[in-house]
């Protein structure tokens, strides 16, 4: 049996063991914190008095081949209640509010929440923000009736700024909002994003226990983004904005000959850049995309390209033997094909016409008979080498568009190529998909014989590759496209005076003829195509797109009204001459 001092000698010894591990414990836990976590501890005591602020970088400028600015930065200036440490509003703060309130034309005293914000403030030596973004005429009023104020500061910074609204905008494109700021969502603001956001600096700021700021050292400059020099004109691409039907859905572009370089690409419908820097409403979101305004129709859109293949399957033809320069053709309307007739656009024909005339008119049946004497494979060879069924390596996202031949339909459809499919593709019909940045450069081809790269930047390399077919064949297309012009299907441009155009017209079917009547969206797209030179300036490629406009009248009067105004352009910068915005 255990006694008294046996029981006291097992609790003594208990209570001994008890406060020596708790005592263990202790100094592990204080070992933990004293050491392992030291550098935690001190970085947290560091921050409640040291605080780093990030210093934002203006965005890099994009201008114009002239430095004209298309996208730049505007000061923004903003208004802070600063906060001086008081416990509350004195009545001469308030007076200051009701002052603020005159100025801006905002309830400030009246709006609860925004009071409790800058009593908050004031009692922290916080900063809470009044108004943002105000007038000149406000900031000058506020500068004279609080010229040395403590609690009211003035804050400059800086927003992205497009000074033409929506013209170009597919290619500049526009900025998203991020958690941290902005970031470049689609063109070169997305392309050029590390380029032109530059390097943010950042500033040490000394503050006291109840957060009013005491120091502030510079850590790290902020550093500007560089700007980008494009190849845009603005002074074309402000009358390729203007000339383009406001309704109408489709593309224009202008592009220099030699170089590749894209002056002016509108791509309608399109879009304001500054809607993008502040929040937007799911609602207009929703009605926005019923239009597809951010699709780069210049780029990243494939059409039928109707006649202008026709340039693609004469050169193929006279190239195999199968017609020659001097081949005359008589077009009765139509021709017949296993039991189908294959009609003209002029049902009674054009009779007695040569290959040049049959370009010039954009009489299909001639191209019809040419079709039933070459393969498809044959005609897919030459819009290779045009430059079809490729991407033209342009900055931007391009779809490659789609030249069908028997092996891409047995592999994509499952079935043979059938000879009635290859007079459809003849006329430009069929399978066959064309983006008209691809259109632009395979007429520029036709006059310096070889496919240049489209450049959007004054920087880019220029870069060609040899256009594969025989300079009398490149010849033969250029005469045809200058009776375009003359005597054919283009005749109203002739009626600008003293520039040389050499142009071909298309109108390219979307669905069955007897469709067409049944609504718009039925109808056909119509093409307009031409180089054109005035006076001594460089030879420049036009490609107007319209969809479904039902024929290629619309395309053509939007051509002839660029030319209108290019010509004004160029005499006013000859002649130091005013330029008329609207043309006569």
């Amino acid at each position: 049996m255990r006694t008294l001092e046996d029981i006291s000698e097992y609790k003594l010894r208990t209570i001994v063991i008890f406060f020596l591990f708790s005592l263990l414990a202790v100094c592990i836990k204080l070992v933990h914190l004293q050491i392992k976590l030291a550098h935690l501890f001190l970085d947290k005591s560091t921050k409640n008095f040291l605080h780093v602020e990030t210093v934002s970088s203006p965005r890099g400028n994009i201008v114009d081949c002239n430095g004209k600015l298309l996208a730049t930065n505007r000061p923004t200036h903003n208004i802070f209640w600063k906060g001086s440490g008081k416990r509350s509003l004195t009545q001469a703060q308030i007076q200051k509010l009701e002052k603020l309130e005159n100025i801006m034309n905002v309830p400030l005293k009246n709006d609860t929440t925004l009071l409790k914000k800058i009593t908050h403030a004031e009692r922290h030596y916080k900063k809470v923000l009044l108004a943002a973004d105000v007038r000149f005429e406000q900031l000058s009023k506020l500068e004279e009736q609080f010229p040395q104020e403590t609690n009211i500061t003035i804050e400059t910074s800086f927003k992205r700024f497009y000074p033409h609204a929506s013209y170009a905008s597919h290619i500049l494109g526009y900025l998203g909002k991020i958690k941290f700021g902005l970031i470049g969502k689609m063109g070169l603001e997305h392309l050029f994003e590390h380029t032109l956001k530059g390097k943010p600096g950042s500033i040490m700021a000394t503050i006291n226990s109840f957060g009013k700021k005491l120091t502030e050292t510079s850590i790290e400059q902020a550093i500007s983004g560089a700007d980008i020099e494009t190849t845009l004109d603005l002074e074309l691409q402000d009358i390729v904005e203007n000339v383009f039907p406001s309704d109408q859905t489709g593309t224009c572009i202008v592009m220099d000959t030699e170089n590749g370089a894209i002056l002016a690409m509108t791509s309608r419908p399109n879009f304001d850049p500054t809607i993008f820097l502040e929040p937007i409403l799911q609602e207009d979101w929703n009605a926005m995309q019923n239009e597809h305004p951010f699709l780069n129709r210049a780029f990243n859109a494939s059409y039928p390209p109707g006649s202008i293949f026709k340039l693609v399957v004469a050169s193929a033809a006279l190239e195999q033997g199968i017609i020659t320069p001097d081949t005359i053709w008589d077009c009765k309307g139509y021709i017949t094909l296993a039991g189908r007739r294959y009609h003209c656009h002029v049902l009674e024909g054009h009779g007695k016409l040569t290959v040049s005339q049959a370009l010039e008119q954009s009489c299909n049946p001639l191209f019809y008979d040419i079709g039933t004497k070459i393969s498809i494979d044959t005609l897919a060879d030459y819009a290779y080498r045009f430059g079809l069924g490729e991407k033209t390596n342009i900055l931007f996202p391009e779809k490659k568009g789609l030249v069908p031949s028997s092996e891409w339909k047995l592999e994509n459809i499952g079935e043979r190529w059938w000879p009635g499919e290859t007079l459809s593709a003849a006329i430009g019909q069929s399978f066959l998909l064309v983006t008209p940045i691809q259109v632009a450069r395979m007429t520029a081809g036709i006059f310096t014989g070889k496919l240049v790269t489209p450049r959007i930047l004054a920087d880019e390399n220029i870069t060609s590759r040899p256009l594969d077919i025989q300079p009398e064949t490149l010849e033969f297309l250029r005469k045809s496209m200058k009776k375009v012009v003359t005597q054919g299907t283009g005749r109203r441009i002739n009626r600008v005076k003293d520039i040389e155009v050499y142009a071909k017209t298309s109108t390219a079917q979307t669905s069955a003829l007897h469709k067409r009547h049944q609504g718009r969206i039925y109808q056909e797209h119509g093409w307009f195509v031409a180089q054109f030179r005035y006076k001594k300036n460089r030879p420049l490629i036009i490609v107007v797109l319209i969809e479904h406009t039902g024929s290629s009248q619309l395309p053509t009067i939007v051509a002839r009204r660029f030319l209108i105004r290019y010509k004004k352009l160029v005499d006013k910068v000859h002649t130091g001459g005013q330029y008329l915005q609207q043309e006569s």
